[in-house]
Parts: structure tokens; C-alpha cells; sequence
């Protein structure tokens, strides 16, 4: 082991053992380009480190790896095994000395993985490293992201629900936790693009709700994409407000309520979505045929976004809007009739919408497959069963819950330095601006 390196070594066991986290924590940048360049002998230095007492020297060595990953090709096997030891096994209350450079490692270690067609083994690694560092469950981190982009990728989705069901109530910012902003400027530029991972961690959990079809939660998550307070449009943004339209369309029928602030959407989005904002014009005429053509003709435009197969569920949502209208204005209908009127290609295609339509509590229907007939029937539900009441007094419940966390974030939000320090100087502007003109002559002049 080079002389460099031993003194790496000695810096941080002396450090990690007088209890010196912060002042290793600000001098271990300095050593990432001594480790890159030597990436072959890393492996010793991590078997004279101990990942619970020298959390920190191990982080740094892990980050040199996955920075030196792409050229010098290591195993998969072993990088995944460092990185899930590391994870399992280190010392959080170090580890938050460096958040930034573990934010990083995660990021290098989620792309590596996805380099290599191996996002599945990452899942369980990130959810650890998740679980780690955040101060509270409903605490949003920039590596909540990654665990999104590894489970979309493997298309493995178990794990990963479970985070985004949970409502973010709080935002850890790895800017705030840095030390300086020098310091996060010249070592983890990356790894502090905060906006970055937070419009990433709602494209992507858009994308997995739109997977298990789950398109509320997944309009939910589009919306917060594509109405987070912006002065340019980002590229997430925009392929967020594309897919945010079509899912629009599958829940509501047509565009969901977007908040008149949101002024990048009107700017600089519409205009580079027009395909899909001619889909929503052709959905609204309720034609399926007409939406079938404009579909085709812009295949090429879906296909090259990665949205055919939500246009194609977007498609099947119409036909599925049509029978709902049916059942509005008809008692029996035949299956014929049904497929004659929202333009499907027979009695068969109508009686497999109708069945997968009975089946998802979307109608209520029966079909008399003897004749052929349609009777449609009224919600059965009469809300006034015990399960029901009890579902009302849980949504009652959580309703509550929110607003005293609103209560809650308003008291911080008054309460907060910067917030009073605004208020009162846009007080002192108002008081201004409606007093009168002074003058240094006369004022009878």
C-alpha cells in the first residue's frame, strides 16, 4: 500500500477513534482523486477499515469505486456486496456527517446498476440505505429516487409502494446539510441538485401507479411534478405534464384541475405537447374511432416518448366512458347494440369490456348470455352497513390527522426567521407605496 494511502488510513482511524467525525467528515473530499487513481488497491484499504468504527473512510473508498466503475470495470458482484455490507453495517450517526457523499454513492451506485441490467439487486439495498437516513417515515430524501428508478427499471414494484403510499410531510435537503456551499460546489455538485431528485421521485412513482394502474394516486403525482414552482421548465417537467394529461384523461375524462400559478405549463409545456393535447380535444367528442386514428397517426410521437401503451389504455378508457353513459340511458341493451354504439369490433369484444367492467365494481350489470342481452343495474351499495361506517370514520380519521399537520406547518411557517423578515418588509412596501409623494419645495407651488 502506497505511503499516500497509509496516511489515508492512519487519518481515519486516528480521527474516527479521538470521535473527530466532523473535521474527518470536512477533510475526506480532499482524498476521492487519491483513491480513483488507485482504484486497484482499494480492496486493502477496506480490509484494515472497520465499516461500524470508520463509517466514514469506508464511504469515502465506496465513492472512489463508483466513481472509477466505468473504466476500470470491476465485478458487479463485488461493488453490490460492498455496497450492501455497507449499508447494513455502518454507523448512521457518522454517516450523517457526509450525507452528501453518501447521496452521491447511492446515485453512482443506482446508475451503475442500471448500466448494467442489474436494477433488481439493487432494490432492497436502497430501501436500507432510505430507511438509514431519513429522520422520519414521511421525510423525503434525494435517494427516494433511486429506489424508484431501480424498481421501474427491474419492474418490480413490492417494495417500493410501500414509500410512496406514505405522504410526504417534510423534504431533507442535502444543500441545507452540507457544510458550506463551496464545499457542495466542488465535491458533490450532483449530489445536491435537490430539484432534480424531488421532481424525479414524483415522475417516477407517477410511473409505477400508471404500472399497477393505480392512475389516481398516479395523477396525484404528476400534478405535484408539474406544479412545483419553477422560473424555467425542466425536461422531467415536461415528459411528467405529457404523461400527467393522458392519465388526466383515464380518470377524469378530460384535463384535471392545474392550479392558475403555474405559469411554465402555459409558457413553455402546452406548445411542446401538442400531440397529446389533440388527444384530449378527440377524447372530449367521445369518438373512439376518431381517437383510433389519432393514435395511429401519432404512433410515432407516443412511441418515441414511451407513452403508446398509456395511449392505448387511454383508448381503452373511452370505450369504457361510453358503456358507463350506456347504462345511463338503456335498462337492457343487446351486446351488439353495445358494441354497435361505442364502436368496438363485435358482440364478443363488448361482453369482455361489460365482464372486466362487472368485475372491477365499475358497473353493475348482468348478462343473459342466452339471448344476448345486457341488463343494467343501481349501485347495490345502500351505506348503511357496519363496514361502511367503518370506512367513513377512518376517511373521517385521516382527514382530521391532515389538518393538523397543515395546522402544524402553518405555526412553523409563521414562526420561521426568514418568513417574518419577508412579511414585515412587504408591509413596509404596501405603507410605502400609499403614502404621498415628498417634495423638498413648497408644496403650494
Amino acid at each position: 500500500m502506497g505511503s499516500a494511502l497509509e496516511n489515508f488510513v492512519n487519518q481515519v482511524r486516528t480521527m474516527s477513534a479521538s470521535g473527530s467525525f466532523r473535521e474527518l467528515a470536512d477533510d475526506l473530499p480532499e482524498s476521492v482523486s487519491l483513491l480513483a487513481r488507485n482504484w486497484s488497491i482499494l480492496d486493502n484499504v477496506l480490509e484494515t477499515l472497520d465499516v461500524q468504527q470508520h463509517t466514514l473512510g469506508v464511504l469515502y473508498v465506496l465513492l472512489a469505486k463508483l466513481h472509477s466503475a466505468a473504466t476500470a470495470n470491476p465485478e458487479p458482484v463485488q461493488i453490490i456486496q460492498l455496497m450492501r455490507d455497507f449499508v447494513q453495517r455502518n454507523n448512521v450517526e457518522q454517516l450523517r456527517f457526509a450525507i452528501c457523499a453518501f447521496y452521491e454513492t447511492c446515485h453512482l451506485f443506482t446508475d451503475y446498476l442500471v448500466q448494467k441490467n442489474l436494477s433488481i439487486l439493487g432494490i432492497k439495498i436502497m430501501a436500507r440505505a432510505v430507511d438509514q437516513i431519513r429522520q422520519m417515515d414521511t421525510q423525503l430524501t434525494p435517494i427516494h429516487a433511486d429506489l424508484c428508478l431501480l424498481s421501474l427499471k427491474a419492474k418490480n414494484f413490492n417494495l417500493v409502494l410501500a414509500y410512496l403510499d406514505t405522504d410526504i410531510t417534510d423534504i431533507s435537503t442535502a444543500a441545507a446539510e452540507c457544510k458550506t456551499q463551496q464545499q457542495q460546489q466542488s465535491q458533490h455538485t450532483d449530489a445536491n441538485n435537490d430539484a432534480k431528485y424531488f421532481l424525479l421521485f414524483y415522475y417516477y412513482g407517477g410511473m409505477i401507479y400508471t404500472a399497477v394502474k393505480n392512475y389516481d394516486r398516479a395523477l396525484y403525482f404528476f400534478e405535484v411534478c408539474i406544479t412545483t414552482p419553477a422560473m424555467a421548465m425542466s425536461h422531467i417537467m415536461l415528459e411528467a405534464y405529457k404523461k400527467f394529461l393522458m392519465v388526466s384523461l383515464i380518470v377524469e375524462g378530460n384535463i384535471a384541475f392545474i392550479p392558475k400559478n403555474t405559469q411554465v405549463i402555459g409558457r413553455f409545456m402546452k406548445p411542446m405537447a401538442s400531440h397529446y393535447h389533440d388527444l384530449v380535444s378527440v377524447y372530449a367528442n367521445s369518438s373512439s374511432e376518431e381517437l383510433r386514428i389519432l393514435i395511429l397517426k401519432y404512433s410515432e410521437a407516443f412511441t418515441r416518448d414511451s407513452n403508446m401503451g398509456l395511449a392505448k389504455q387511454v383508448a381503452t378508457s373511452l370505450y369504457k366512458r361510453n358503456i358507463k353513459r350506456l347504462t345511463k340511458t338503456f335498462l337492457t341493451l343487446s351486446l351488439s347494440d353495445v358494441a354497435s354504439r361505442v364502436q368496438l369490433s363485435g358482440a364478443a369484444e363488448a361482453e369482455r369490456y361489460i365482464l372486466n367492467m362487472i368485475k372491477s365494481g365499475e358497473i353493475y350489470a348482468s348478462i343473459n348470455q342466452k339471448d344476448g342481452m345486457v341488463l343494467f343495474k343501481d349501485d347495490p351499495e345502500k351505506y348503511n352497513s357496519p363496514d361502511m361506517f367503518l370506512n367513513v370514520q377512518t376517511n373521517i380519521t385521516q382527514v382530521l390527522d391532515l389538518v393538523k399537520q397543515i395546522n402544524k406547518m402553518e405555526e412553523e411557517i409563521i414562526l420561521n426567521p426568514m418568513y417574518v423578515k419577508k412579511a414585515l418588509g412587504s408591509q413596509d412596501d404596501d405603507l410605502t407605496s400609499q403614502h404621498p409623494k415628498t417634495y423638498s419645495g413648497d408644496p403650494t407651488d
